[in-house]
């Protein structure tokens, strides 16, 4: 079986790092690094580049593909379970339940990119849970274009951060959503620039479980050797480089 993630960029990265680690497989991880980022884009243009890399991961034969990106999560997921009915696709939202469950009598704040936080997805999920008055939402789009980069300055991202923060009386809150997948690139950032009082929630780990638990319900089991496929919409050198970074592996297949 081969297995697909695609983002925008680099973000996905920090998911499938956990996805290699506990079930190594035959995997296919597209970055659109031609049209990244996707979260200052429009609903309707997020949506047609997450269906052209789906399409392209779908050629390689993918039967599983992770949408590791929450931006193109929100915009598409539901339309690309119509349209392959075949495919199984696992998408990516910020972790509000396991924030809610533990915040007691205090709020949580649920950062991401402005399609995803102010979408209709996340709203839905927020319902459901009963939680609009537990909920705050903020936007962090300038954090995708810092995570882009991985060597930018962090105390340009501590001051970014900082700024961003300084309306919320953070005694008030009990958790931080990393509602992105870009930015678990900068959690310890956030530990160190948020109060000790506030949890750093992200999602990577229920995405993995779900993947393995899709895979397994398929009948596979991860019995292959590890392979990593690496398709670019825009070859890029910087991008192929930090992307060996973050997973910590170097035997990477560049398509």
């Amino acid at each position: 079986m081969k297995i697909g993630f695609f983002d925008s960029g680099i973000g996905g990265a920090t998911i499938f790092k956990e996805a290699i680690r506990k079930f190594p497989a035959n995997y296919y991880y597209f970055a659109d690094t031609l049209n990244m980022p996707y979260g200052t884009k429009e609903k309707e243009e997020v949506k047609k580049f997450a269906f052209k890399a789906s399409e392209k991961l779908i050629q390689k034969g993918c039967k599983i593909i992770v949408v590791a990106c929450n931006t193109a999560t929100s915009a598409a997921i539901s339309d690309l379970r119509r349209e392959y009915k075949d495919i199984i696709f696992i998408g990516t939202e910020p972790g509000i339940k396991p924030a809610i469950d533990s915040c007691k009598d205090k709020k949580v704040i649920v950062t991401g990119t402005t399609i995803t936080v102010y979408g209709e997805k996340l709203k839905k999920l927020i319902d459901r849970l009963n939680a609009k008055e537990k909920v705050e939402l903020l936007a962090l789009d300038k954090l995708v274009k810092f995570a882009e980069n991985i060597n930018t300055d962090n105390n340009e991202v501590v001051s970014y951060i900082k700024e961003e923060f300084k309306k919320y009386d953070l005694k008030d809150y009990s958790s931080v959503v990393l509602g992105c997948t870009h930015f678990p690139i900068y959690k310890e950032v956030f530990e160190e620039v948020l109060p000790k009082n506030i949890k750093i929630i992200d999602s990577c780990e229920g995405v993995v479980n779900n993947l393995i638990t899709k895979a397994k319900s398929l009948d596979f089991e991860s019995k292959e050797s590890l392979k990593i496929n690496l398709i670019l919409s825009k070859y890029d050198n910087e991008f192929i480089s930090n992307f060996k970074k973050i997973i910590k592996i170097d035997n990477v297949n560049v398509i």
